[in-house]
């Protein structure tokens, strides 16, 4: 392969990352505050808090963040494990959206929200307007990036041992396992399934093994919250470990449907799209709603399985523990108070 496509793949893959980065890092400065206000409050059960996932990841346009989110709120104390469920179910909809914005392929218009996002930031004085020009500025920047790593993958027909080695994949197991170490590296489902979707429409990737690494990416995306969870109470592990559940679980029902029916399931989505790239967003969608649908009326059931994998409760501190801990705060201060009293 030639310096000039990896320079090409290296530079709009960047570009991409940077630019969704920065576009969600923007949409939470503009209304972070109010979008976790909104999320603690409507989570009041399990559907609201679905409808609550879906809205608050398609406007960040992360679930890991979302979920991330949700483990600490659970932490706290603010949202119990119920409402937690609700919220990540409704999340991994929510993150389908940005393979649909990339499947429209906005590249040609990219340039124009780049130059206006940067005029506005340069010359605009109020600070809630450079925010939101900041939110135009990663959306451009982002398009562009998927443009520039478009072009890499075209000049990539030209080289065989490249095209060879991506039609070779045909091991539906290694390419969820590709799917999952891809997205648990960069830390983006979104970002892997747009690279499987340039790849598909250039050709490259054989229709069904892109059914299996979008599955492979819904299990790599848990990794952001299961890293959060760490240091947490167990609440917030078991939180984590639903997301988790919720994906595995969806995979091994998803792998079943394929075994049987994977050509009627790749006719019905060819059926409904207008190319290679509509098809991977499409079904990356398709399969976050089925799996929604199916697994909703099961969320207590993965709650106690989330509860069985990390049992116990978290130690409580008694009064007379409490009251030990705080004795050398307590004496610092009379040292202070005495100290002060004399001078």
């Amino acid at each position: 392969m030639s310096t000039s496509i990896i320079l090409s793949l290296a530079c709009g893959l960047g570009l991409f990352l940077f630019g969704m980065d920065l576009m969600s890092e923007s949409i939470e400065k503009v209304a972070g505050a109010r979008l976790r206000h909104i999320l603690e409050i409507i989570t009041t059960n399990r559907f609201t808090g679905m409808l609550v996932g879906i809205v608050f990841t398609g406007i960040i346009q992360s679930s890991s963040a979302c979920t991330a989110m949700v483990v600490s709120f659970v932490n706290s104390g603010l949202m119990n494990l119920y409402q937690a469920a609700g919220v990540i179910f409704g999340s991994n909809i929510g993150t389908t959206i940005t393979s649909q914005l990339v499947s429209i392929n906005l590249s040609a218009v990219a340039p124009v929200f780049l130059l206006c996002g940067v005029l506005v930031m340069m010359f605009s004085k109020k600070e809630k307007v450079k925010k939101i020009a900041e939110v135009v500025v990663g959306f451009g920047i982002l398009f562009t990036g998927l443009n520039t790593m478009s072009v890499g993958m075209a000049e990539m027909r030209n080289v065989p041992e490249v095209v060879n080695l991506l039609k070779s994949l045909t091991n539906p197991f290694l390419a969820t396992l590709m799917g999952t170490v891809l997205t648990a590296v960069i830390q983006s489902s979104s970002v892997t399934v747009s690279i499987v979707l340039l790849l598909a429409n250039q050709g490259f990737l054989d229709l069904g093994i892109c059914l299996y690494i979008i599955l492979g990416c819904n299990i790599g995306a848990c990794a952001t919250a299961i890293l959060a969870s760490l240091p947490g109470k167990k609440d917030a592990k078991r939180a984590a470990l639903i997301h988790l559940w919720f994906n595995v679980v969806g995979t091994l029902l998803i792998y079943v449907i394929l075994f049987f029916a994977k050509d009627p399931v790749i006719r019905l989505l060819q059926s409904i799209s207008a190319d290679n790239g509509r098809f991977v967003a499409n079904a990356h969608t398709l399969i976050k709603i089925f799996q929604v649908i199916v697994l909703s009326p099961f969320a207590g059931y993965i709650v106690k399985l989330a509860s069985v994998c990390v049992p116990g409760e978290d130690r409580k501190v008694s009064c007379r523990e409490s009251y030990q801990l705080t004795a050398p705060i307590r004496r610092c201060y009379k040292f202070i108070k005495e100290i002060s009293g004399k001078g």
